[in-house]
């Protein structure tokens, strides 16, 4: 039963502490139960909160039972409705003895609410669930499921006959989009190598693919940096570096493009160096470039990429970065830092509440976390954190992600540079990119946008482009205004539009190679230039990446 206290102990925590798997995986935050176990309760509960809270509304649980709370409500009924073994407490347990004492209560309200979705099945009620869960985590569109092929490991035509053998390819990712329950389709994408739609009702997770590492997950915006940094293929490309490399996606992305050129003979030791400065997330970096066969890939377990020194000898031949920095994550769709669930009335509370006396009534009572308020509106769910513009924290962020790039552009040999927030605020994209055009190592060595007639074909037709600051800011003195032709080089990406999508940002920036030959690689005085990395290290918990 500790497992439930756990998963309560989690959701009640401050909100600053983190995402929902850094503080259920802290080793420090003093959970009994397994913490797979308690991140799972937690994350499937989130999936069915809306349906479970109408059931135990409407059976009048908690009026009858005082040591179940709203919150613990969701969790346990999660599991005695939807967990193959049913509640993880023994028979003899309090609060599984106060389910087992309304089962019929419950059952009955249970079917009454499938039956009033017209879902014959329980099976049949998940996905319904889960596809109205979308719609509200998708406000207006919901999104497919991108699927990437894993060239290192398999083909697209591979997994046309095995994985996706029982796929119908159609026309249109809008085909995809709408697809019912009982559409598999399959929708190739037009604008990045290897990489296919899917209807999100589908699960690949459990399939032979996705195990041996043929297919990754992926979305599609995430997909853009590593195309657009080596999707042209007359380009002729040294070492290459991706300096915010965990989980791997990106990484392993990047290895399945370099592989062609590294069939030659001249390009056969070519590495991608993938740098990750906490120990936790090499780690996982190190599985999933593994899992990948990512040969080409040598990671950098705990490396700040802001510490490397660019003359370093192992960097002498690197030529490619690829920079993806902690960001706000305003773009992700549907990611909130913990589920915030929707919680049944508790009856308690307003029997407390009317009978306050009349010299406490000009005060609102505070509504305890978890518990829902007191009028209907005030249940919705909060927007996530990241939804909400704080201007200082952006400004904090957007700071580290110049640093980071500007760093990059001080590699020797260095000719093409991406980089990509998965944020919508002009504060980190169009402003970033004006600064760094703006800064003394971009004016130096002749660093540019990578126009847009110079991206690679797939991303050239790409139609939604950057955006003039005063449309995406909310402060008109930002530094760095571009030029239309600038704008056009920078890709945007909205998880309110057709493309199915999250919101993204990617710009990539080249330099002259002639330039390059002229070995200018140093700072005015002749010194390299020494970064002060200090304030990125203790703004890293302002932000998170798009998970690639």
């Amino acid at each position: 039963m500790s497992l439930y206290y756990d998963a309560v102990t989690v959701l009640s925590g401050d909100q600053s502490q983190g995402s929902l798997k850094s503080r259920v995986y802290n080793p420090h935050a003093g959970l009994k139960s397994k913490p797979a176990h308690v991140y799972a309760l937690i994350s499937e509960s989130a999936k069915y909160d809306v349906f479970l809270k109408e059931v135990v509304d409407n059976a009048g649980l908690l009026a009858q039972e005082p040591k179940i709370t709203p919150l613990l409500s969701i969790l346990l009924l999660h599991d005695h409705f939807f967990a193959k073994g049913g509640i993880a407490a023994s028979a003899n347990h309090a609060l599984k003895i106060a389910i087992e004492r309304h089962k019929a209560r419950l059952q009955a309200e249970f079917t009454k609410s499938r039956l009033k979705r017209k879902c014959g099945t329980v099976h049949d009620l998940k996905k319904l669930l889960l596809r109205e869960k979308e719609h509200v985590l998708s406000p207006g569109r919901p999104q497919p499921r991108w699927v990437r092929i894993n060239r290192l490991r398999s083909s697209l035509d591979e997994q046309k006959g095995t994985t996706f053998a029982g796929y119908r390819s159609v026309a249109s990712v809008a085909q995809v989009i709408e697809a019912k329950p009982s559409e598999n389709l399959l929708y190739e994408d037009p604008h990045v190598t290897d990489l296919v739609a899917i209807p999100s009702h589908a699960n690949m997770t459990n399939t032979e693919a996705y195990e041996k590492g043929e297919i990754i997950l992926q979305d599609k915006a995430s997909c853009f940096p590593a195309q657009l940094l080596l999707g042209t293929t007359d380009e002729v490309v040294g070492d290459l570096l991706d300096g915010c490399a965990a989980p791997g996606n990106k990484t392993t992305h990047l290895a399945s493009l370099l592989e062609p050129r590294r069939v030659s003979k001249e390009n056969s030791l070519q590495k991608i160096y993938a740098c990750e400065r906490d120990a936790n997330r090499s780690r996982t970096l190190q599985r999933m470039v593994d899992k990948a066969r990512a040969r080409a890939v040598q990671v950098l377990p705990r490396h700040d990429f802001l510490a490397l020194d660019p003359c370093d000898a192992r960097f002498a031949k690197v030529t490619h970065l690829l920079l993806d920095p902690s960001c706000s994550g305003s773009g992700i769709v549907g990611r909130a830092d913990v589920p915030v669930l929707r919680l049944p009335a508790d009856p308690r509370a307003e029997t407390t509440s009317s009978n306050v006396t009349s010299k406490s009534k000009k005060r609102k009572r505070a509504v305890p976390l978890n518990e829902p308020a007191q009028n209907d509106e005030a249940t919705e769910e909060q927007p996530a954190a990241s939804a909400i513009k704080d201007p200082e924290r952006l400004a904090k962020l957007a700071d580290v992600q110049f640093r980071i790039v500007e760093h990059a552009m001080s590699f020797p040999l260095a000719q093409r540079i991406t980089y990509s927030t998965c944020s919508i605020h002009g504060e980190e994209n169009e402003a970033v990119v004006g600064r760094l055009l703006a800064s003394a190592v971009a004016q130096r060595r002749g660093w540019q946008v990578l126009h847009r007639d110079r991206q690679p074909p797939g991303l050239k037709s790409w139609p939604h482009r950057g955006l003039p600051l005063e449309e995406t800011s909310d402060h008109n003195h930002l530094q760095g205004s571009l030029s239309a032709q600038d704008l056009e080089g920078c890709i945007r990406c909205s998880a309110k539009d057709a493309e199915g999508t999250m919101g993204f940002f990617v710009v990539g920036f080249e330099r002259d190679v002639e330039q390059i030959a002229d070995g200018s690689t140093k700072t005015s005085n002749g010194q390299q230039k020494q970064v002060d990395h200090e304030d990125a290290s203790q703004s890293d918990w302002e932000g998170f990446s798009d998970g690639g």
